[in-house]
C-alpha cells in the first residue's frame, strides 16, 4: 500500500491543517516509510508468538480502599472565592 500526496492533502483538509508543499512531500515519504515497515512485519510468521500489551510486564499496584474522613466543609469553603449555601459558587457558563 502506498500513500499518495493527494491522500495527505485530503487528510490535512479533513483535519483543518495547512501544510507547505515541502511538509506535504515529507509527510508522504514518512507515511510510506511506515507502511513499508508494517508490510515487512506482516510477512513474519507470528502464529507462535503470544500477544503482548506492553514491552515490559506491568502489574497494577492497588491500595486497599479505606474510608477516611475528608476536610470539613467550612474549612474547604474558606479557600473558595465564592461559597453559597455550603457549595462552591461558580460563574454560569451555559445559557
Amino acid at each position: 500500500m502506498k500513500i499518495t500526496r493527494e491522500e495527505v492533502e485530503h487528510v490535512a483538509l479533513l483535519a483543518r491543517l495547512k501544510f507547505s508543499e515541502k511538509e506535504k512531500e515529507r509527510f508522504t515519504l514518512q507515511l510510506n516509510s511506515i507502511l513499508q515497515y508494517m508490510e515487512k512485519l506482516g510477512e513474519l510468521d507470528t502464529a507462535q508468538v503470544e500477544p503482548t500489551f506492553h514491552a515490559v510486564t506491568k502489574t497494577n499496584v492497588f491500595r486497599e480502599d479505606v474510608v477516611k474522613p475528608s476536610l470539613p466543609r467550612d474549612l474547604t469553603l474558606n479557600n473558595a472565592p465564592d461559597g453559597h449555601r455550603g457549595l462552591f459558587q461558580v460563574p454560569k457558563i451555559i445559557e
